[in-house]
């Protein structure tokens, strides 16, 4: 059942990245990859989110695989993040390449901090 629920959340997580990269490269267009610098800092936010969630109550190994393993796993999208940041620093772009993953780890990491603060707040 564990595999099924990761398949499922997996293909949704992927499908909500997709949605978000098509509608950055509409709004901002390919010049630096925001929406995966966005999408990497949500999903880091909803993964301390989810972790304090599932700290303070009693959840079910099942929900845990879905939303985690599954939604945020297909979601999150540190592969793309490893490609765009060498594809600047390939283009010449050093400055942007260094903003971008120091912003993503950076923000990422706060973000994921902030999602456990809110959980543990409540």
């Amino acid at each position: 059942m564990h595999w099924l629920l990761v398949f499922v959340g997996g293909g949704l997580g992927a499908m909500a990245r997709h949605g978000v990269n098509r509608a950055g490269l509409e709004m901002l267009g390919p010049g630096f990859p925001w929406w995966t610098m966005a999408v990497n800092i949500s999903g880091s936010f909803l993964i301390g989110l989810l972790a304090g969630l599932f700290g303070a109550w009693e959840t079910g190994q099942d929900i845990r695989m879905f939303l985690i393993t599954g939604l945020l796993g297909g979601y999150t999208t540190f592969s793309a993040f490893s490609l765009d940041a060498l594809t600047l620093w390939e283009r010449g772009a050093f400055q942007q390449a260094g903003v971008y993953v120091l912003g993503s780890v950076i923000l990422s990491l706060l973000a994921a901090a902030l999602g456990l603060m809110v959980t543990r707040a409540v």
